[in-house]
């Protein structure tokens, strides 16, 4: 049973919790119902974590539990703030029109998540080569385990800037507020996938979508090994990047990721917001060791 969970985990968690946001769109319920049906995808990504570890030691807390929810608590929330100016912002803009209202939601959404994750792939491309976007990012990659909620622990500006890159086009061709709270809803699954500390099985669907087994390999500490698999949804643009990378021979053990170069980066919730504005936050990333 352990075996077919592994390989059918990934594709089920997406499917089921987004084919459930859909549903509740479709029938006309409130949109509000979508916050306990996310609680309910963070306790299903918690439990099978335990069923099925990638890694064991990345299951014990090493203090970092508060400060993780503050994170996911506070960029949440900053995220559907923001959905709720996009009616505001798409009557200012000359190529509302565009929009295709006619499609079905679905197809809508589908729509909103590969524009969405062209945008936040070069978004995340360039947090690592940008230094100023590094300082905040570097905020992202100071985890010492890799689990569900490390997907949504960002600095705020650096989660404003990501959302920009993403939404903006969308907003610009008329993206309805539905579709923008949907989208809002796929990226917070999709994360929870990415970071999950689960021993998927992928197959082949490791070469198309971001799921943790691509992802972790992303938060290596050593420099230069971790700037590969930027892609939020899929690894569509990390193939045409060149910067697709797996290993499936390759596991990587509690102590393979964080910042190779900041040890010591600050571990608090305010000490990390306010890490990006010392006056120096590493030469770089983890593996990807960031500018230079």
């Amino acid at each position: 049973m352990l075996v077919a969970l592994r390989v059918a985990y990934a594709p089920l968690f997406m499917i089921g919790f987004i084919g459930a946001a859909l549903s509740i769109a479709v029938a006309g319920w409130s949109l509000v119902w979508l916050a306990p049906l996310l609680l309910a995808a963070i306790a299903m990504s918690f439990l099978v974590e335990r069923l099925i570890p990638y890694e064991q030691d990345w299951n014990r807390p090493r203090g970092d539990a508060v400060r993780d929810v503050l994170h996911a608590v506070v960029n949440e929330a900053s995220v559907y703030a923001g959905v709720a100016l996009i009616p505001a912002l798409t009557l200012l803009s000359p190529a509302s029109e565009i929009w295709p209202d006619g499609w079905p939601l679905w197809g809508q959404l589908l729509l909103a998540i590969l524009v969405a994750d062209l945008g936040i792939t070069l978004c995340h491309y360039g947090s690592h080569k940008v230094h100023w976007l590094w300082r905040f990012h570097a905020v992202h990659h100071s985890v010492k385990r890799m689990y569900g909620f490390n997907g949504l622990m960002k600095h705020p500006a650096h989660q404003a800037v990501e959302t920009l890159a993403g939404a903006a086009p969308l907003i610009l061709i008329g993206m309805p507020l539905g579709v923008g709270v949907l989208l809002s809803f796929s990226v917070a699954i999709q994360l929870l996938l990415q970071h999950a500390n689960i021993d998927m099985r992928t197959g082949p669907l490791r070469h198309v979508m971001a799921w943790a087994p691509v992802h972790r390999v992303h938060h290596q500490k050593w420099a230069g090994v971790g700037d590969v698999n930027f892609g939020l949804f899929t690894c569509v643009w990390d193939h045409l990047l060149r910067t697709a990378y797996y290993d499936p021979d390759k596991h990587l053990d509690a102590e393979a990721i964080g910042i190779g170069d900041e040890p010591n980066y600050p571990s608090g919730y305010l000490a990390q917001l306010a890490a990006p504005f010392r006056a120096r936050v590493g030469s770089g990333a983890q593996a990807n060791s960031g500018p230079r």
